[in-house]
């Protein structure tokens, strides 16, 4: 005879603790997933891997506390390059050479002065112009005084003089040739006409 196996009952065991009988229906092994895992499980999959893009992108995008995401989006400014043309060299000017012949001015004029300054007699004609002179008044001194006379002739009498004045401000005196001039403590005399 051969052995077969025997069918388990078909009842279930009627309590805890019970065995089932020897016909009864082992439980069933727990099986392996199927490809989709449970709701629990993709939840909590889900929330770890949102957590850990969320510390990450803090960690890259918030070191620096004055910029924002716009300042790392902005360009660069362009530069520009001018570069200029090399001009062709010019054309040597023409030079024209004129020849000018220039006397110089003399210095001084020859012939009497235009002014007369410091003390003594003067020949008028020939150590001062003719003409009208005028002065300032005394020179600096310890007694302001400026004292002229016009002479008829150098021999220093009384009766040479033609007109004379002792002035205390500003003076004025018309001399003609051949005539004598004497000044003493006056400022320059300038010839005024």
């Amino acid at each position: 005879m051969t052995d077969t196996p025997s069918t388990p009952p078909a009842a279930e065991p009627h309590g805890p603790g019970q065995a089932a009988g020897w016909g009864a229906v082992p439980p069933r092994p727990p099986q392996a997933p199927t490809g989709k895992p449970s709701r629990r499980k993709a939840w909590l999959t889900h929330g770890v891997t949102a957590l850990v893009a969320l510390v990450i992108g803090a960690a890259t995008g918030g070191g620096d506390e004055s910029g924002s995401a716009t300042d790392s989006a902005r360009p660069t400014p362009a530069v520009t390059v001018t570069k200029t043309a090399d001009a062709p060299a010019p054309e040597p000017a023409v030079t024209v050479t004129e020849k000018v012949t220039v006397t110089p001015k003399p210095a001084k004029e020859p012939g009497p002065a235009a002014s007369v300054e410091g003390d003594g007699m003067y020949l008028v004609g020939e150590d001062m112009k003719a003409g009208t002179y005028k002065t300032a008044g005394p020179a600096d001194s310890v007694i302001p005084n400026c004292y002229w006379a016009r002479l008829k002739d150098a021999s220093g009498e009384f009766g040479s003089i033609i007109a004379n004045d002792n002035a205390q401000g500003q003076a004025r005196v018309t001399v003609r040739n051949g005539e004598y001039f004497e000044t003493s403590g006056c400022a320059t005399w300038q010839k005024v006409g």
